[in-house]
């Protein structure tokens, strides 16, 4: 009876901590990141995606939020097994890459080294094991491709949003610590860098950054959602980058659905694209889903990488944290498919992590044309297509 009473004591107290983190502790999180005006994509209080947030409200699978949660946990939703390890080949970058040479180095998931006008530009960068908060969230199962002693000074870093695999705090502070990079993201993720005592220059979509004389970073519009915590859901913008310069721009998408599909367009306005960082993976959550409302797989990536009219692509979001149920290389070989579907007009392929890319120049006309929706479904309806798990 003892052990009894105690047992009950013992659930007691965790129920009374369970109400207590329910009405405490969601105030709490709820953080005001920022406070400006209103505008076509921010209510006063939180920001929205102008082409409507259906989509990324939705939850990607049935049974609510806690049963997703549950199996992205357990794993217990028939997705095919993922690899503990991946080997990875890490390289050691030049220190500076000059003129109108370019070098892009994938270290993983959404982080990419860009060389290029003697500037060393990052994005997104994640070194942490796990991409989620007090050591949880999914695990990485491949080393970074650079690792982090071995990045040459960076000069530019750009911060899409605050999801935890996109937004790694600690290695923001190391970074900071070293190399006094400037650091630029969109509104309200300048006080989530800002915890750890790193400075950040945040600007809303459309607004621009000189770099230096013929270099600037515009924060340009995409489709997703921001949050640290459950309760503070879209307090902070997110963006695509487009980094000009001359001979050919550099856009990275971030982490985005589809929506509208108009933002890539907007984004080529500021000119010609040398060189595309788009994201590939984390799109599927039911068998077959070619795609989420937050996250484009590879035929929408394909048809991004046309609508902004760019030479090459680099994918990304791939192959190093499991997000979603596709198995580990579906990714790469879906976009290789997609891409023979679109007539492989441009280069758009899956390069290894750590595996330094000559960037060539920008090529007029390289992905002219346009690949519709019911194209695209039409020719990647195959038994192959069909096997990809």
């Amino acid at each position: 009876m003892r052990i009894v009473r105690r047992i009950a004591k013992g659930l007691a107290l965790i129920l009374i901590l369970i109400g207590l983190a329910a009405t405490i502790v969601p105030h709490y999180l709820d953080r005001l990141y920022y406070e400006g005006p209103e505008s076509g994509h921010y209510d006063g209080e939180r920001f929205f995606n102008p082409d409507g947030d259906a989509d990324t409200l939705r939850m990607p699978t049935r049974g609510g939020r806690g049963g997703f949660l549950w199996r992205q946990l357990t794993g217990d939703d028939g997705r095919p097994a993922w690899p503990e390890t991946v080997a990875v080949r890490a390289s050691r970058p030049e220190p500076r890459v000059e003129g109108q040479r370019m070098v892009a180095t994938w270290i993983g998931h959404a982080t990419v080294l860009v060389q290029t006008q003697g500037l060393n530009i990052l994005t997104d960068p994640i070194y942490a094991e796990r991409a989620g908060p007090f050591g949880f969230g999914p695990k990485r199962v491949a080393k970074p491709g650079v690792a982090f002693d071995d990045l040459p000074k960076i000069d530019l870093v750009v911060i899409s949003h605050n999801h935890y695999d996109h937004l790694d705090q600690a290695a923001l502070k190391r970074l900071w610590q070293r190399d006094r990079p400037l650091v630029v993201t969109s509104l309200g993720n300048d006080s989530v860098i800002g915890q750890v005592g790193v400075p950040a220059t945040a600007l809303d979509w459309g607004r621009e950054r000189v770099i230096k004389p013929g270099v600037s970073v515009v924060v340009t519009r995409n489709h997703h959602w921001g949050s640290r915590w459950f309760a503070d859901r879209n307090r902070a913008l997110w963006s695509s980058f487009v980094v000009k310069l001359p001979g050919g721009n550099i856009f990275f998408a971030g982490d985005t659905g589809m929506g509208d599909g108009r933002w890539p367009e907007e984004a080529a306005k500021l000119g010609p694209v040398r060189l595309a960082l788009l994201p590939i993976g984390a799109f599927r959550f039911v068998p077959g889903q070619m795609a989420s409302g937050s996250h484009i797989g590879p035929p929408q990536a394909v048809q991004i990488f046309e609508r902004l009219g760019a030479s090459t692509a680099i994918p990304i979001h791939w192959g190093t944290f499991r997000l979603s149920y596709e198995a580990y290389d579906t990714p790469p070989k879906l976009l290789d498919a997609a891409m023979r579907c679109s007539g492989e007009r441009g280069h758009f392929a899956a390069v290894r992590m750590g595996e330094p890319v000559e960037v060539g120049p920008f090529r007029a006309g390289s992905t002219a044309g346009r690949t519709s929706d019911a194209a695209m479904q039409a020719c990647l309806h195959t038994a192959q297509v069909r096997a990809l798990r």
